[in-house]
């Protein structure tokens, strides 16, 4: 498995034999190439990779500007083209990044230890057992992220929750009247689906970065939908064919890439005040 540009794969050592994983549901093909539909899940075969043997995430430390996170099951489809749109106005601008997709990736759900008791929930996380803390390095890291999502009923996919959900334990820092490490930073948003709650999916995940003190870039929500009367089949087709669809990605990235330009991180470090929750 690999992530494009500067993001470290977390698998190595390929196992022998012709082994294929669907990333969306994790069917097992022992073939020479990976089938063209998978047979579980029916995703498409570029979501299958080569099954090998699982290595833990790491950060390797060097510093970054934006980290590019695509939120879908699905690691090449709708809305991996976003992730691609964006990636590519950041590269346009000579502007360093890191791109993951993260159905490639163990992320577990949170343990809520703050159900517990507040001081429970703490930084680095009580779970150090998936590839989230290396996740948890590069967020607080990176001057701004960008996060891709698709519209699962109304709301953004199980997987890009989870992720989220894990970034609790850095928002829980101001609650425990600790310094924070994320006020001042910058976000932007890209949704696609097939009909609608492109909205509210993009606001429910800025709900979460604004807890932790990000930015949301001027016009810095991008989303495209195709419509109910459409067969699903044909979203990615539209989405390639759009000029629309590319003027407001590479729009929002922009804008998110201008935002990091005027250094409100370092400009706003010890004056804000944390409202949350």
């Amino acid at each position: 498995m690999s992530i494009t540009v500067s993001g470290e794969a977390n698998m190595v050592s390929p196992v022998p034999g012709n082994t294929w994983m669907c990333a969306v549901c994790g069917y097992i093909s022992r073939e020479k190439s990976p089938p063209a539909e998978c047979p579980q899940c029916a995703g498409t075969g570029r979501e299958f990779v080569e099954l090998a043997l699982k290595k833990t995430l790491r950060y390797d430390g060097q510093p970054f500007d934006v980290l590019l996170i695509n939120g879908s099951s699905h690691r090449a489809n709708n809305t991996s083209f976003l992730a691609d749109l964006a990636e590519e106005a950041l590269r346009e601008r000579g502007v360093s990044y890191r791109r993951y997709n993260i159905s490639e990736y163990a992320i577990n759900h949170c343990w809520c230890c703050y159900s517990m008791r507040d001081n429970a929930c703490r930084y680095p996380c009580r779970d150090q057992l998936d590839d989230m803390p290396a996740f948890h390095e590069m967020v607080i890291a990176s001057k701004g992220v960008i996060i891709t999502s698709p519209i699962n009923w109304n709301n953004m996919s199980a997987r890009l929750k989870d992720f989220l959900d894990r970034l609790n334990c850095i928002q829980n820092l101001y609650l425990l009247k600790r310094p924070g490490l994320t006020e001042g930073k910058i976000v932007g948003i890209a949704v696609s689906g097939h009909e609608d709650g492109a909205t509210k999916t993009a606001m429910d995940i800025f709900l979460y970065f604004q807890q932790m003190g990000y930015l949301l870039a001027p016009f810095g929500i991008a989303y495209r939908v195709h419509g109910a009367q459409f067969n699903t089949i044909t979203d990615t087709e539209f989405l390639k064919s759009d000029p629309l669809v590319i003027q407001k990605v590479k729009g929002m990235t922009t804008n998110v890439m201008e935002l990091i330009r005027l250094d409100s991180e370092e400009k706003l470090k010890g004056k804000l005040v944390p409202v949350c929750e």
